[in-house]
């Protein structure tokens, strides 16, 4: 398989950045010139000797500012572990380095716009989940890279990577056009990582959970839902669990994403706005889209619905299950679940009605698994696709329950038992025992529960939250709810205070900075593209007169409102007017700013959401 480098150093000169492979036997450098922006492979005799230099961890791409074009570097890496005898990385701190030498060339108003398009670089880049490999493709799931042919293979990482969880796709295009240089190029998946030996039983097996974030239609809360024309679902994950013990491995896969029809839910300053569906769209077009590229990478689905069946989320309950009807695809099952309502007043326990009653599926779909001779003796052939509202804690919830469930069955040992004499055992039920105990591992005895295990327990259970916790944080902006429960397998009252807390928080930022969030990734991801020429960038759009005038006056009325009861007047009937006024005046215009809620929060202003939805 080709590779990319793993070790460089950066070499600056004031013409020329130098980026020179440090691998043994390496004698490749790259090089970036600062005036013409043109890329080029060299020899490390070329780099001069007065270039500065410094090592680095990779390179994440390059991106065209209102200064020019920047070099963004990856600078400390961490181990995460080791993936098949191959070392994975995050990538913990980056540095965005312009090509020009100065930013004299422009215009106080350019200069202010170049830094805000700097600050929503590094607003992506430290949101944390970026993670890479130099000598193994990341973005496929284990099935995936065992069903590819040799040319396949022999293809560059940038060249195979499913381009779904290539976060730094737009930034490597113009590595990408010169394959010569593509040893150079890093692909970057955004989501969660976790390695993790383990021990039952005396035998020691690696668990790894790997949750690849989609960068189609990527996005935050609530403005980015739904699906786009091209059938790419908002908050779309692909989870992988794997299982390595003893040159065997087994895979799980599920998805998770946003219902995928068109609706939105933009923030209007309430706490929780009020989802719309299009109606000027037809939705079947998108959606049927959407489940053929499903059915065609992972086969049958089953949709697990976690919305609520009342209130305003019932009609995306109805819409959904309405339009599975519709396609009469045998290879879509639906199942609605109303998550809140099944484990109201902390019945917990009830989720084991949704495992139950998609058992039988998932029996059927099974999981990948090789043995220690590489024979595949497993395919997963269908995924479970769950949702909720922001598909985060309800989900996530749910998607640990059927992974363990899944992991149950890789890990015991399976027994025919067999009444009467073995040697009367017929040779087709022989034939079928050795088959079932080769398809398991054999690290759990028989009758052994994962559940008994306090061990694995406790590092299975914190895995699953981490990972709830990563994908809040990179789609809703805080942790996640409900992750007592993941980590503990009980709903506790500290629990509940911090999902409080988290909310609080969530609508904070949902409403007063998740414009700015949205911008950042439409930028890093090339939704949006800084103009080459000089003129005006969405950023200078101002807001009206309401947006700075109601607010100020509505402090202002509230304040005096309080003066007035500290500072009584010389009769009650007069602090009493006074206090009624103000009141009044703080009120009235409280109810406007609520009314035009939509034009005081924080919206994106490179991307109009409006036409994308």
């Amino acid at each position: 398989m080709a590779t990319a480098y793993e070790r460089y150093n950066l070499h600056t000169t004031p013409e020329k950045f130098f980026i020179e492979a440090c691998d043994e036997g390496a004698d490749a450098v790259l090089a970036i010139d600062r005036v013409s922006n043109e890329m080029t492979l060299t020899v490390k005799k070329d780099v001069p000797p007065s270039a500065v230099t410094r090592p680095i961890c990779g390179i994440m791409g390059t991106i065209r500012l209102v200064a020019g074009m920047y070099l963004i570097v990856i600078t400390k890496k961490r181990n995460v572990g080791s993936l098949l005898g191959h070392a994975v990385w995050k990538a913990v701190d980056f540095d965005v380095i312009s090509y020009k030498k100065t930013v004299l060339h422009l215009t106080e108003t350019q200069s202010q716009e170049n830094k805000t398009f700097l600050s929503m670089i590094n607003n992506v880049l430290t949101t944390d989940g970026f993670y890479f490999c130099t000598d193994y493709d990341l973005t496929h799931t284990l099935q995936r890279l065992a069903n590819t042919s040799p040319d396949f293979q022999e293809m560059s990482l940038l060249e195979r990577a499913d381009q779904r969880f290539v976060w730094n796709g737009n930034l490597l295009r113009e590595l990408a056009a010169q394959p010569e240089l593509h040893k150079f190029a890093l692909p970057v998946v955004h989501g969660f990582i976790v390695m993790k030996p383990c021990r039952i039983n005396g035998k020691i097996f690696e668990w790894i959970l790997i949750s690849r974030r989609s960068c189609f239609r990527a996005g935050v809360r609530y403005y980015v839902r739904g699906i786009d024309s091209e059938g790419h679902a908002a908050n779309f994950v692909e989870t992988e669990q794997i299982v390595l013990y003893e040159g065997a491995r087994a895979s799980f896969v599920q998805t998770r994403g946003s219902m995928p029809f068109f609706w939105s839910q933009r923030p209007n300053l309430k706490y929780k706005p009020k989802p719309l569906i299009s109606k000027s769209t037809n939705h079947m077009d998108g959606f049927q889209r959407h489940f053929d590229s499903q059915v065609l990478i992972y086969g049958k689905q089953t949709i697990l619905n976690l919305v609520n069946q009342k209130g305003s989320e019932k009609p995306l309950e109805q819409a959904f299950a309405k339009m599975v009807s519709g396609m009469e695809n045998g290879m879509i099952n639906y199942v609605a679940f109303d998550f809140h309502k099944e484990c109201s007043r902390m019945r917990w326990d009830r989720l084991q009605i949704l495992v139950d009653t998609v058992a039988e599926a998932q029996d059927e779909y099974s999981y990948f698994m090789v043995n220690t001779e590489g024979k595949t003796l497993l395919q997963q052939n269908g995924t479970f696709r769950s949702n909720c509202m922001d598909c985060l804690d309800r989900t996530n919830v749910i998607q640990s329950l059927l992974a363990r469930r899944s992991l149950q069955s890789q890990l015991q040992v399976s027994v025919l038992r067999w009444r009467g004499s073995v040697d009367h055992v017929p040779v087709e039920l022989a034939h079928i025992c050795f088959l079932n105990i080769s398809q398991r591992m054999g690290v759990l005895n028989v009758g052994q529960r994962i559940e008994e295990q306090a061990d694995f327990e406790k590092i299975y259970k914190n895995a699953w939250a981490d990972n709830a916790n990563a994908c809040a944080v990179q789609y809703a902006g805080t942790g996640a709810l409900k992750t007592d429960f993941t980590r503990t397998g009980k709903r506790t009252q500290w629990g509940l205070v911090m999902d409080g807390w988290n909310s609080m928080i969530r609508y904070y930022k949902n409403n007063f900075s998740d414009g700015f969030r949205q911008d950042s990734i439409d930028l890093f991801l090339g939704n949006y593209a800084v103009d080459e020429t000089d003129g005006p960038t969405p950023l200078r759009d101002q807001k009206d007169w309401k947006f700075l005038t109601l607010p100020v006056i509505m402090v202002v009325a509230f304040s005096m409102c309080i003066i007035c009861l500290l500072m009584a007047g010389d009769t009650w009937t007069e602090t009493l007017a006074y206090v009624m006024f103000w009141g009044a005046a703080g009120a009235v215009t409280a109810a406007i700013i609520l009314f035009y809620g939509r034009e005081f929060v924080d919206a994106p202003k490179l991307v109009q959401k409006e036409k994308m939805d």
